[in-house]
């Protein structure tokens, strides 16, 4: 027998402590924020400034991730982190996912999140099938945070859930591009079979998620 607890988050009231200092950027110099900072605030225009973290794996035991985000919470604007839906390290390293319970987590602590994946890399010297310093597409992200400023009334959940809507399509653009520097690499990659799989699990969670909420709505009604 299993047993099954529901119940309701109505408000999540925290004050963040220890938040280390963390730089500002213009979003021009994003390509250089990413570079050298996990966490930062970014100048959008002269209306707008963001927080912004990222995360070099979707694993959330990896990189430390949590630390990324928690440095950003005491920022009183809107907050975002940026996650690759998967990284594939090649044949000879690892490759971790996006799981629904992360995407969940950052929306309890309305964090926006960008689902973003890797667009170049560098072949390691160590390995013949690995790939190193991988980097985001820089303008696929400029494009999502102008989005994100541009709708102003939409809070983290709602932003968080129909980014994974849309998780196809970023999952395709993450596949082509690791076949793109696979062949410029000469690196061979993980199966891209698993990959799509993944997705889908996560497209079906979300389906799952939406229609959790409709019943109970309805159950209130």
């Amino acid at each position: 027998m299993i047993n099954q607890i529901e119940g309701k988050i109505t408000n999540i009231k925290y004050k963040p402590l220890l938040c280390s200092p963390i730089p500002e950027y213009n979003i021009s110099n994003l390509e250089n924020a990413m570079s050298n900072s996990a966490s930062f605030v970014l100048r959008v225009n002269d209306k707008n400034r963001i927080a912004v973290s990222w995360w070099v794996s979707a694993k959330r035991t990896r990189s430390y991730p949590y630390s990324r985000v928690y440095n950003t919470l005491n920022f009183s604007g809107k907050r975002i982190t940026i996650i690759p839906i998967f990284k594939d390290e090649g044949l000879d390293g690892d490759r971790d996912f996006l799981q629904f319970d992360t995407i969940a987590l950052m929306s309890l602590l309305n964090v926006h999140v960008i689902i973003a994946y890797y667009a170049t890399a560098i072949k390691s010297k160590n390995y013949v099938n690995k790939i190193t310093s991988q980097r985001f597409d820089n303008g696929f992200i400029s494009q999502k945070i102008n989005e994100l400023i541009s709708n102003q009334q939409s809070d983290a959940l709602h932003w968080n859930m129909e980014e994974l809507t849309n998780i196809s399509e970023v999952g395709r653009h993450a596949i082509d591009s690791y076949i793109n520097i696979s062949r410029k690499l000469n690196v061979k990659m993980s199966n891209f079979e698993r990959a799509e799989e993944r997705i889908y699990e996560i497209s079906r969670a979300v389906s799952i998620f939406f229609h959790f909420q409709e019943t109970m709505l309805k159950g209130h009604n």
